[in-house]
C-alpha cells in the first residue's frame, strides 16, 4: 500500500533533463528524506504531496520511492516566502521574496497570479519586471494543467512536455479536433498512440483526418520493411486493415493527399503507385544527382594500362583482365559501380584505383555505410576510411519528415575531393544516398563497391541492384574466384549458395562446418561449447567476438530466445555485476548488446585506456555493438563502449534502442565480419531461409562458418530464391532521366 508524505524541496541532488529522473532532499515534519521518480517539474522551494514507499538502496540506504506527486501551493505567509526565495520563480531572490510577502501577506500569490503589475509597488521590481514574474508563475501552473489533462488519454509526462512546447494552450484544441496532428509535428507520438487519443475523444473511425495519417502511416511502415512506394491497391488494403473500415472509402482521400502534396501518385508496368512525397523525391534527386556526375574524362586507355602496370610492379600484384577494366573505368568515368562476391579481388582493385589517384596527385575520400565496414576499408587500404555519416558531418537528427538527415556537409559546404569511394554499398538506402550525392560537385568521380547479391539495406531502397539494373552506368562484375581465396572453402561455398549448387557438407575443410543436429536444446548446447571453447582457440579470437547469427526473431532458435539462453551462461550473474531488469529483459555490466535504431542525437565520447577524453560526437546507428561498461542504479544510466573506445551514456528509459547481441539477425550483420561465424539452421518461415540471406551470413565469416541443424534445411534455403519483393524504383527514374 502506497504512502503519502509532503514537505519542502529543499534541495534537487540529481535531475536528469531527458526523462526527468529526479533525486531530491524533502524536509518533512520530522527529518529530510531521499526522494527518487520521475517529476521534471518539482523546484526547490516547493510544497508537495507524494505517493510511494519506502526503499533501502544497496548502496544509497533509505529512500522514498515516488510513484505520483502533487505540487500544493503554500497558504501561511512562511510558506510563500519559502517557495518565492527557493529559486522557483526566476529572478526572486531571499531578500526581495520577504519584501513582497510582508507588502501582499496571505493575497501574495492572489496578486501574483490575477494582477502581477501590483508587484511593482515592492522596491527593486520595476513594471516590466513585475510582467516577467506573474508570466512565469502563469506557465509553471499552465504547464501543470496541461500535464494533467494529457495524463487523462495515458500521455507520460515527458511526451506532454513536449506536446506543450510544440502548442502551448493550443493544445486543448489539436487533442479535441485532430490529434493526428500530433504525429505529424512531434516527434515521440507515433498514429498509433494518435489513434489511441482519437478513439478517447470520440472522433469516429471513418474521419477523414483519421484515413489520411492511416495511410501516411501505412506507407512508413512500408518504409520500415525496405520500400519506397506501395502500389495503390495494396495500400488501400493495408490502410482499410488497419483502419478496420471499407477499402472503397480510401483511394478519394489518398487523391485528396496527392493534390496536398502529401504523397506522389505514379503509373509503373501500367500500374498506380503511391509515395511518401519525401521518398519520390529524394529517389528522383539520386538519379539527377548521379546522371550529373557522370562525365567521361578523356585520359587514353593505353596510357592509363601503363601506369596500372607500374603499379603492379611496384606493389607486386597482378590484376586480372576485369580489375584492370574497373581502373580504366575508374579514371575514364564519373560514376562507376564495381561489384563482386568474396574472394575476386574487390580489395585489390579498390588499392589499385588508390594508388593511380596518389600517383596523379588527386584527393580522395574513402568510406562505407557502417563503422565495422568503414574499419575494415582503412585495414584493407592503408587509408583513413569513415562512416558516411560522419564523412557527411552529422549534425542532429532528421528533421520532421523523418528521411532527410541533417549533415554540415552538403550543396552550399561541398566535400572538397576529386574522388569518393564507397564500399559496401548494398547497406546504403535511398535516404543516406540522397545526403552523400547532395555533399558531392559534379567533376568528382564516384566509384561505388559492394555486392549485389548481399542482403538489401535495412533503410528503404535497393541503391546498388537499382543502379546496376538501370544500365545507365559502367558497372565492372569482378567473377573470378583467385587462387588464395579458392584455398577457403568459405568463400568457394559463398558462390556456389549465390549459384544455386549444392555445397559438400563432410566436415573435412577447415574453416565450413556442418554439425548436424535436429533437437533445438542439443543444438543450443553445441553452439555454447563452440562459443566458450572450441572457437575462441581455433580463430585465436575471444568469445565474445564469435557471433551467433540467426535467420529469425522469435521462435525457439530466434534472436530473442538464444539471447536470454547465451546471457546466462556467457555473463552469469555474479556479486557485485549490476544489473537492471527494463521492459522485461535483463541487462547486466559485462553484456554484449546492439544499437537497434539511430539515433541522431546521442552523444559519444572516445577514451584513451587511461580514461583521457580526446574526442566527442553525436550519433550511434542501427547495428553497432558495443560492450554493457557500467550500469549505475542511482543515476539510472547504462554506458555502454563501442569499438573499444567510444563510450555512450543511455538513461534506462533510451535502453529500449539497445538489445542483447549475443545472438543477432542475419540482416543486423550486413557489412560487418567476425572472426568465425555460428548459423543454428532448423526450421523457420520459407519467406525468411532464402538463398540470399544464407549467402549474407556466410560470407560476414573471416574464418571459419559453422553451421548446426539440419542439412535439408541448408539445401532448402540454397533452393530459394522467393526473397520478399522490394518496391523501389530509383532504376526507373535513371531510365526515365537518362532518356
Amino acid at each position: 500500500m502506497a504512502e503519502t508524505i509532503q514537505g519542502y524541496v529543499e534541495k534537487i541532488v540529481y535531475r536528469n533533463q531527458e526523462n526527468g529522473y529526479t533525486v531530491l532532499s524533502l524536509t518533512g515534519e520530522d527529518d529530510d528524506i531521499t526522494c527518487v521518480g520521475s517529476f521534471p517539474f518539482i523546484n526547490e522551494g516547493e510544497y508537495v504531496e507524494l505517493q510511494g514507499n519506502y526503499i533501502s538502496h544497496q548502496i544509497y540506504g533509505d529512500q522514498f520511492q515516488v510513484q505520483s506527486y502533487d505540487i500544493k501551493e503554500p497558504e501561511d505567509m512562511m510558506s510563500m516566502e519559502r517557495y518565492l526565495g527557493s529559486g522557483a520563480v526566476k529572478g526572486i531572490g531571499v531578500a526581495l521574496a520577504a519584501r513582497i510577502v510582508r507588502k501582499f501577506k496571505e493575497d501574495t500569490f492572489r496578486i501574483i497570479e490575477q494582477e502581477p503589475e501590483r508587484l511593482a509597488e515592492v522596491k527593486g521590481i520595476s513594471v516590466a519586471k513585475a510582467q516577467e514574474i506573474g508570466t512565469q508563475f502563469e506557465d509553471k501552473k499552465d504547464l501543470r494543467d496541461a500535464m494533467l489533462f494529457l495524463q487523462k488519454y495515458g500521455i507520460t509526462n515527458n511526451l506532454a512536455v513536449k506536446i506543450y512546447k510544440q502548442y502551448g494552450s493550443r493544445m486543448y484544441e489539436v487533442i479535441r479536433e485532430n490529434p493526428y496532428k500530433l504525429a505529424d509535428d512531434i516527434s515521440g507520438v507515433g498514429f498509433r498512440i494518435a489513434d489511441e487519443i482519437a478513439s478517447k475523444v470520440g472522433i469516429g473511425g471513418d474521419a477523414e483526418f483519421r484515413i489520411k495519417a492511416g495511410v501516411l502511416y501505412a506507407l512508413l511502415q512500408a518504409s520500415q520493411s525496405g520500400n519506397v512506394y506501395l502500389p495503390m491497391d495494396l495500400l488501400i488494403a493495408k490502410t482499410a486493415q488497419m483502419l478496420i473500415i471499407e477499402p472503397d472509402k480510401i483511394e478519394k482521400h489518398i487523391m485528396d493527399m496527392m493534390i496536398d502534396k502529401r504523397v506522389v501518385i505514379k503509373e509503373i508496368d501500367d500500374k498506380k503507385v503511391v509515395y511518401s512525397t519525401n521518398y519520390y523525391y529524394s529517389e528522383l534527386n539520386v538519379a539527377r544527382m548521379l546522371h550529373d556526375l557522370n562525365e567521361q574524362y578523356d585520359v587514353g586507355i593505353d596510357e592509363i594500362i601503363d601506369r596500372v602496370k607500374k603499379i603492379e610492379k611496384i606493389e607486386k600484384i597482378e590484376l586480372d583482365e576485369m580489375q584492370r577494366d574497373a581502373v580504366v573505368e575508374a579514371v575514364r568515368n564519373g560514376v562507376l559501380v564495381i561489384t563482386g562476391g568474396p574472394g575476386t579481388g574487390k580489395t585489390t582493385t579498390i588499392n589499385t584505383i588508390i594508388k593511380f589517384f596518389e600517383a596523379e596527385g588527386l584527393d580522395f575520400l574513402l568510406a562505407a555505410p557502417t563503422g565495422r565496414a568503414a574499419k575494415r576499408m582503412s585495414e584493407t587500404t592503408g587509408y583513413e576510411a569513415q562512416t558516411i555519416h560522419r564523412l557527411l558531418e552529422l549534425s542532429g537528427a532528421p528533421d520532421d519528415s523523418n528521411t532527410r538527415l541533417n549533415f554540415e556537409k552538403n550543396e552550399e559546404n561541398p566535400l572538397e575531393a576529386d574522388a569518393i569511394i564507397i564500399d559496401e554499398m548494398s547497406m546504403v538506402d535511398i535516404s543516406l544516398m540522397n545526403a552523400l550525392l547532395r555533399a558531392i560537385t559534379v567533376g568528382t568521380r564516384v566509384i561505388l563497391v559492394g555486392d549485389v547479391n548481399q542482403l538489401p539495406s535495412v533503410g528503404p531502397g535497393n541503391v546498388l541492384k537499382d543502379i546496376i539494373t538501370s544500365n545507365a552506368f559502367h558497372v565492372v562484375k569482378l567473377n573470378k574466384i583467385f587462387r588464395q581465396a579458392k584455398e577457403s572453402d568459405i568463400i568457394v561455398n559463398a558462390h556456389k549458395i549465390n549459384r544455386g549448387e549444392p555445397i559438400t557438407l563432410d566436415n573435412k575443410s577447415r574453416d565450413f562446418f556442418m554439425l548436424k543436429r535436429d533437437d533445438v536444446t542439443v543444438i543450443i548446447q553445441v553452439m555454447l561449447t563452440l562459443i566458450k571453447y572450441k572457437m575462441p582457440k581455433y580463430v585465436n579470437a575471444k568469445p565474445y567476438d564469435i557471433q551467433v547469427l540467426t535467420p529469425m526473431r522469435k521462435g525457439e532458435l530466434g534472436v530473442d530466445r538464444l539471447n536470454q539462453v547465451l546471457q546466462m551462461y556467457l555473463n552469469p550473474v555474479e556479486t557485485g555485476k549490476r544489473e537492471k531488469e527494463i521492459s522485461g529483459r535483463i541487462f547486466r555490466e559485462g553484456d554484449k548488446v546492439m544499437q537497434i535504431k539511430n539515433n541522431y542525437q546521442i552523444e559519444w565520447e572516445c577514451k584513451s585506456q587511461f580514461g583521457l577524453s580526446f574526442e566527442k560526437g553525436t550519433g550511434v546507428f542501427n547495428g553497432d555493438t558495443g560492450i554493457i561498461k557500467e550500469i549505475n542504479l542511482y543515476s539510472e544510466i547504462i554506458t555502454v563502449v563501442f569499438d573499444e573506445i567510444r563510450y555512450v551514456e543511455y538513461s534506462f528509459q533510451q535502453a529500449d534502442e539497445l538489445e542483447l547481441a549475443y545472438a543477432i539477425t542475419i540482416h543486423k550483420s550486413q557489412g560487418s565480419e567476425y572472426p568465425a561465424v555460428i548459423i543454428p539452421v532448423l526450421s523457420g518461415p520459407k519467406m525468411l531461409l532464402h538463398r540470399n540471406l544464407l549467402y549474407t551470413a556466410v560470407t560476414r565469416a573471416k574464418s571459419c562458418v559453422t553451421l548446426v541443424g539440419s542439412s535439408s534445411v541448408v539445401q532448402s534455403m540454397i533452393d530459394n530464391v522467393s526473397e520478399q519483393e522490394r518496391y523501389t524504383s530509383l532504376d526507373t527514374r535513371l531510365k526515365e532521366i537518362m532518356k
